[in-house]
C-alpha cells in the first residue's frame, strides 16, 4: 500500500525538477532551427496551451486523489476499455522519458567521449560503449528509486536548486556577455507575415510541447500527497508558469548570443562550433569558461534529475495498471518502503529496448509528445463527463468556465498531435494495436474485470484514434499534403467538436460513489 507523504513543496519541486530535463540543453536550438526568432510565440503559445490543460487535471487530481490518475480518470468516466487504452498510450509516453534523459546525457558527454556516439546521417546514435553506459545510468535511476523515499526527496531538493541556478546563471552571463538585437528583426512583423508551418512543428517536433510534460507528475503522485486540496494545484500549474519563465529566458539568451553569421545561410542551416551541446557551445565561444564546466556537469544532473522523477511516476501507472486489473498483480507489489519494485523493474527493460527503434533524442522526443498529448486529451474529456456523473462529488479546486476550456483544451491536444507529423503518427498506431493484444489477453485470462467495462465508448474512442492517424497521412506534417495548411485547422477543428461530444455521449451515466471510495482505500 502507497502511502501519503508528499508535501506541497516536494510535489511541486517534484514536478519542476521533472519538467527540467533535457529539453532546456537541445530546444533552443532545435526550435530556433525550424521557427527562427519566431520561436519566442511557440514557447508563448504552448506554455498558455498547457496551462490550460493542466487545470483540467487539477480538478480531477484534487478531487479524486489516486496514484496513477491519468488511468483511474479514464475508466472511472468511460469504464475499463476506455481506461485500459489511454492507460497505455500515456504509459508508452512516460515510458519513453528516462531513456530520453539518458540519451541527452550521453550525447553531451560526446564531446569529451566520442566513442559513446556515432551518427548516421543527421541522426546522433549510441555505440556499444554507449549502450553500456546507458545500461549503468539507467540501473542507476532504478536503484535511487528502489531504495528510499528520503532518499529521493533529498536527491529531489539538491537536483532542483542546483539546476535552476544554473539556467539562471546561463540566462544573465549569455545575455550580460553578447545580446543582439537586431537578431530578432521581423518579430514584430510575424503575426501577420511568418511561417507558421515552422513554429507549429517546433512546438511538436523542436521539443517546445516535450519541455512540458512534466506537469503529470502531480497528478500521477497524487495518491501519495498530503493537502491535496492545495498541493496539487500548485504543482500542476505552478511548474508550469514557473518553467515557461525560465524557457523564455533561455531561448531569449540563446538567440540573441548568436552571431548573425551562424545563421546567414537561413536558420534551419543554424551552426556553431560546438552545436552538439548549444549552450556549452555559445560559453565556450563568448569565452565563459567556468559556465561551461557548470553547464556540463548540468547537462548530466537536468537529464537524470528529471528520468529520477519520470521513473518515479511511471512506475504509479503501472501500479495503477496493475490494481484496474490490465496487468498482473505482481506489479502492485512493494517493498518495505512502500515503493512499487516490480513495476519500476518493468519500466527498466522496457526503457532499455526504446534505445533501439527510437535512435537519437529528436527521434525519442516526437513519438513521446504524439503519445503524451493524447493522454493529456483524456483530461478535458473525462473532467466534462465526471461533472455530469458525478456531479455533487465535492471538487477542492473547480475549473471556470469549464465547457468552453475543454473543448478548447481537447482542440490543443488534437492540433499538437497533429503536428508532430505523419511519420510518428503511424508509429504510436502500431504502439496502440499491440495494446489492444494485451487488453484482449487480460480479458481472456479474466485479470480484466468484466463490469461497467464499457464497450459503447470505443464509438468514439476509435474514431478519435483512428481519425487523428487519417488526418495525419493527408495533412502536410509529412503527410500527402492533400489538406492544405490553413485548412486542416479548420478539419481538426469540426474533428475535436464531433469527437468531444461523442465522448460525453457514450460516457458511463452513473457511478457509484462506493466505487471511489475502494479506489482510494486501494492506495
Amino acid at each position: 500500500m502507497l502511502k501519503r507523504r508528499f508535501s506541497p513543496l516536494h510535489l511541486l519541486f517534484l514536478s519542476i525538477n521533472g519538467t527540467i530535463g533535457s529539453a532546456w540543453l537541445f530546444a533552443p536550438l532545435y526550435a530556433a532551427k525550424l521557427a527562427g526568432p519566431a520561436v519566442i510565440w511557440a514557447w508563448i503559445f504552448c506554455g498558455l496551451a498547457t496551462c490550460l490543460i493542466a487545470l483540467t487535471f487539477a480538478e480531477l487530481s484534487s478531487m479524486i486523489p489516486v496514484a496513477g490518475g491519468t488511468t483511474r480518470f479514464s475508466q472511472l468516466s468511460h469504464g475499463v476499455v476506455t481506461g485500459y487504452i489511454i492507460s497505455w498510450i500515456s504509459w508508452l509516453s512516460c515510458v519513453t522519458m528516462a531513456p530520453i534523459e539518458v540519451q541527452a546525457v550521453l550525447q553531451y558527454a560526446s564531446t569529451y567521449f566520442p566513442s559513446l556516439i556515432y551518427q548516421v546521417g543527421s541522426t546522433p546514435e549510441l555505440t556499444h560503449w554507449g549502450l553500456l553506459w546507458a545500461v549503468v545510468l539507467m540501473l542507476g535511476l532504478s536503484f535511487v528509486n528502489f531504495n528510499s523515499f528520503k532518499g529521493l526527496i533529498r536527491w529531489n531538493f539538491v537536483l532542483f536548486w542546483f539546476k535552476v541556478l544554473v539556467i539562471l546563471a546561463t540566462i544573465g552571463l549569455i545575455i550580460h556577455t553578447r545580446f543582439v538585437p537586431s537578431n530578432f528583426n521581423g518579430m514584430h512583423v510575424f503575426m501577420l507575415t511568418g511561417d507558421w508551418h515552422g513554429v507549429l512543428a517546433a512546438i511538436a517536433t523542436g521539443g517546445i510541447a516535450f519541455a512540458f510534460t512534466g506537469f503529470k507528475h502531480g497528478v500521477e503522485l497524487a495518491g501519495e500527497t498530503k493537502n491535496t486540496q492545495w498541493a496539487i494545484p500548485l504543482a500542476i500549474l505552478g511548474s508550469v508558469v514557473i518553467c515557461l519563465l525560465l524557457y523564455l529566458g533561455l531561448q531569449i539568451a540563446f538567440i540573441g548570443s548568436l552571431l548573425p553569421a551562424s545563421f546567414s545561410q537561413g536558420w534551419a542551416h543554424l551552426s556553431f562550433s560546438g552545436d552538439a551541446g548549444p549552450f556549452v557551445g555559445i560559453a565556450a565561444g563568448l569565452g565563459l569558461i567556468w559556465l561551461v564546466k557548470f553547464l556540463y556537469v548540468d547537462a548530466a544532473v537536468s537529464p537524470l534529475g528529471a528520468g529520477l522523477i519520470y521513473t518515479t511516476s511511471t512506475a504509479r501507472l503501472i501500479y495503477a495498471m496493475s490494481h484496474n486489473g490490465y496487468l498482473p498483480k505482481i506489479f502492485t507489489k512493494v517493498n518495505k518502503e512502500s515503493l512499487p519494485i516490480a513495476a519500476i523493474a518493468l519500466n527498466f527493460v522496457v526503457g532499455m529496448f526504446l534505445f533501439l527503434p527510437l535512435p537519437g533524442w529528436q527521434i525519442m522526443v516526437s513519438f513521446l509528445v504524439s503519445a503524451v498529448v493524447i493522454s493529456y486529451a483524456m483530461g478535458p474529456i473525462s473532467l466534462m463527463a465526471l461533472r455530469k456523473s458525478l456531479p455533487n462529488r465535492h471538487r477542492p479546486f473547480k475549473l471556470w468556465f469549464a465547457h468552453p476550456c475543454c473543448l478548447l483544451a481537447f482542440y490543443f491536444c488534437n492540433l499538437i498531435s497533429y503536428w508532430t507529423g505523419w511519420d510518428t503518427l503511424w508509429r504510436l498506431a502500431i504502439a496502440v494495436l499491440i495494446g489492444l493484444v494485451i487488453l484482449l489477453v487480460a480479458v481472456v485470462r479474466g485479470r480484466t474485470p468484466r463490469q461497467q467495462i464499457g464497450m459503447r465508448a470505443l464509438i468514439w474512442l476509435v474514431p478519435y484514434l483512428a481519425g487523428l492517424v487519417v488526418i495525419g497521412y493527408l495533412g502536410n506534417f509529412g503527410g500527402e499534403n492533400i489538406i492544405p495548411f490553413g485548412y486542416d485547422f479548420l478539419v481538426i477543428g469540426i474533428f475535436t467538436v464531433v469527437i468531444f461530444y461523442l465522448a460525453l455521449l457514450t460516457r458511463r451515466p452513473h457511478i457509484d460513489e462506493q466505487e471511489i471510495v475502494a479506489m482510494e482505500q486501494a492506495e
